[in-house]
């Protein structure tokens, strides 16, 4: 599967120490790399199903491309950010950009049978499995 990420808990425990430990209001400008979001496969006799967190994500900002047995996400979180006079933001760990996650299942996938639901920050894919092709045997003459 790609889209496998390596977890490191400390990765950045010394920036998140920082960034609470002064209450100030920061600006982390993000940097345009899409980031992972989380998903549960799981597989039927006759299809996959995958389901996927996307909180905060509009219905129409979500793109699914399916190529063989290549299934690839997109979406991306609007930054809809409202300060009103005398307000000031001191922390926000909302992320806002690109979601991106791509999956290669272990058979192909028959496109046009493809449903795609989201409802309550969940998107659920149920991809049909295409038709194994059994192979044919040739007689030699």
């Amino acid at each position: 599967m790609t889209g496998i990420t390596r977890f490191t808990p400390f990765e950045d425990t010394l920036d998140d120490l920082f960034r609470g430990f002064f209450v100030r209001p920061v600006s982390f400008e993000s940097n345009n790399t899409a980031a992972p979001f989380r998903v549960e496969i799981s597989e039927r006799d006759n299809a996959y199903v995958l389901r996927g967190d996307l909180p905060g994500v509009r219905k129409d900002d979500i793109n699914v491309s399916i190529d063989g047995d290549t299934v690839a996400i997109t979406a991306e979180v609007k930054n809809e950010k409202e300060v009103k006079d005398g307000e000031r933001v001191l922390r926000s760990e909302r992320h806002y950009g690109k979601l991106y996650r791509a999956f290669t299942l272990g058979q192909a996938v028959e496109e046009n049978g493809a449903q795609a639901k989201y409802a309550d920050g969940v998107l659920e894919l149920t991809l049909p499995k295409k038709a194994a092709v059994q192979a044919k045997r040739i007689t030699i003459q």
